[in-house]
């Protein structure tokens, strides 16, 4: 499945978006730094590759999540991204919001906001 940004995302978070659109969960978690945090919209906090990949598997790779960003927002040390969210959940489609801090090539942390 092909998906149509309507902004350009930086490389780590594109591919974390493209690889959704792939129910790829390896490549979900690779653009992630070996320590990478997720804060989850429901407050919950998963850091390592490991945690993520667990919290990969039970929300967006089960659900057949989708990403279609059409948002980008640079905050102070924050890259902000909203969107259209879709997949096989309650209220799809919704609308998203993701608060990411980049370090060097890789995802330092991702944030439901």
């Amino acid at each position: 499945m092909e998906i149509q940004m309507y902004v350009r995302l930086p490389n780590p978070i594109a591919d974390y978006v493209d690889a959704i659109a792939r129910g790829d969960v390896d490549g979900m978690v690779q653009p992630f730094a070996a320590d990478g945090v997720v804060v989850s919209d429901d407050g919950r906090r998963h850091q390592g590759r490991p945690a993520i990949r667990t919290w990969i598997q039970e929300t967006s790779a089960a659900k057949g999540t989708v990403l279609t960003p059409d948002t980008l927002c640079h905050e102070t040390s924050r890259i902000v991204v909203e969107g259209v969210k879709t997949g096989d959940f309650e209220g799809s489609p919704r609308r998203f919001v993701l608060a990411f801090e980049l370090d060097g090539g890789a995802i330092k942390t991702m944030e439901a906001a």
